[in-house]
């Protein structure tokens, strides 16, 4: 979402007509932007059965075809209501085709991560970590699928919109709101996709709460947070993190999200806050290092506040930028989930000098990119 919403703050202010369409509960700030509601809630589904890949193949039929025909039908129905020029959305969004087409104009793909343009230079982010070289185009296949598996509910879309389902035009364009810093274009994508850089608001959307403000202007910390990431035991991670720092003698500044992490009561003390969440780009600039699950929208915040990342993934995307961070030389290895103790943590901790350096010439580049006017002069040629 957040992207997203910064990117209808841009395109307002340079006097567009901008509606979004977002799933509710995203906790995302969106004051001043025309917010329309999908009718579905991730967060309450994260709530409720976690995020683990055997509960969404489980709850399939209940609560994710629910959800997606939210996604599909609500943005096929918001769109008829606004009757935009030009659609930019989501690759959930797999209505959006038949929304271009109904209404005669181009569509625009957003890919947070590289899912779903091939390329021989790596693999689809949330498949594999392994090169395998010209074989790593194989792993984009797994993306067309999701067209199969909703077959119903993009009919339901066709009808509404008055077209029918079949061959449809293809994205006028497809954009990758990531920094090229961090992730460098292959050279055999085509002149459609861009890298624009990360899309980030110039201002910081939230506020910091008063205790939160004392706890990082009282010295050094390290920052944690998994987010949504509730599967498995979040408390014995949290244990595990509060140990290892504790026991460096730093303090611990601990984001619980919705679930990924997890501190007992009788583990708190003076060295240590825990709080639902924090704003990344007033809490991540003040930390010694970052410990998260590697979310692109985390690894961006860690990297632009010039702040090592220490990525503990669970799933999708996560992996991938835990290894590519390590990889080009930004962060110690990943530790992955399952594994994650006070050992692991302290040794990562031990390295995160050693790559400060290189994270800071990325956040100074980062610091002079503008994605969301590279991506807004390309709406403009497209309109």
């Amino acid at each position: 979402m957040e992207p997203f919403v910064a990117l209808a703050r841009a395109a307002v202010a340079a006097g567009h007509d901008v509606r979004v369409a977002a799933p509710d509960n995203s906790g995302v700030v969106a004051d001043g932007v025309d917010l329309v509601s999908l009718g579905v809630d991730y967060s309450g589904l994260i709530e409720t059965q976690g995020v683990s890949i055997r509960a969404a193949l489980r709850n399939y039929r209940t609560a994710v075809k629910p959800i997606m025909r939210g996604v599909i039908v609500g943005a096929a129905r918001a769109a008829l209501d606004f009757r935009p020029d030009i659609i930019v959305g989501h690759p959930k969004v797999l209505s959006a085709p038949l929304i271009a087409d109904s209404l005669g104009i181009p569509h625009v793909v957003v890919e947070l991560v590289p899912t779903i343009t091939p390329t021989r230079a790596f693999p689809a982010a949330g498949t594999i970590t392994t090169d395998l070289g010209p074989l790593n185009k194989l792993s984009y296949l797994a993306a067309s699928g999701a067209t199969g598996m909703f077959r119903r509910e993009l009919d339901e879309a066709a009808r509404l919109l008055g077209v029918r389902r079949g061959r449809r035009t293809s994205p006028a364009a497809t954009l990758l709101p990531i920094s090229p810093a961090l992730l460098e274009r292959p050279d055999d994508w085509p002149p459609s996709v861009h890298i624009t850089g990360p899309w980030v608001a110039d201002e910081p959307a939230g506020i910091l709460d008063p205790e939160v403000v004392a706890f990082v202007e009282g010295g050094s910390f390290v920052y944690a947070g998994f987010g949504s990431m509730a599967v498995g035991d979040a408390g014995a991670r949290g244990h595990a993190l509060v140990d290892a720092v504790r026991a460096r003698g730093e303090r611990l500044l601990v984001t619980t999200g919705l679930g990924g992490l997890e501190v007992a009561p009788d583990l708190r003390g003076d060295d240590l806050l825990v709080v639902p969440s924090a704003p990344h780009d007033l809490v991540l600039p003040r930390a010694t290092a970052a410990v998260h699950h590697g979310g692109i929208g985390t690894v961006q915040a860690a990297m632009r506040a010039g702040v090592v990342s220490i990525v503990v993934p669970f799933i999708a995307d996560q992996p991938f930028w835990g290894a590519m961070l390590h990889r080009r030389g930004f962060a110690p290895a990943p530790i992955p989930q399952r594994r994650l103790d006070a050992t692991r943590v302290d040794a990562a901790l031990d390295a995160v000098p050693q790559y400060r350096e290189s994270v800071a010439v990325v956040s100074e580049r980062m610091h002079t990119e503008n994605g969301m006017a590279a991506a807004l002069a390309l709406f403009d040629r497209l309109g």
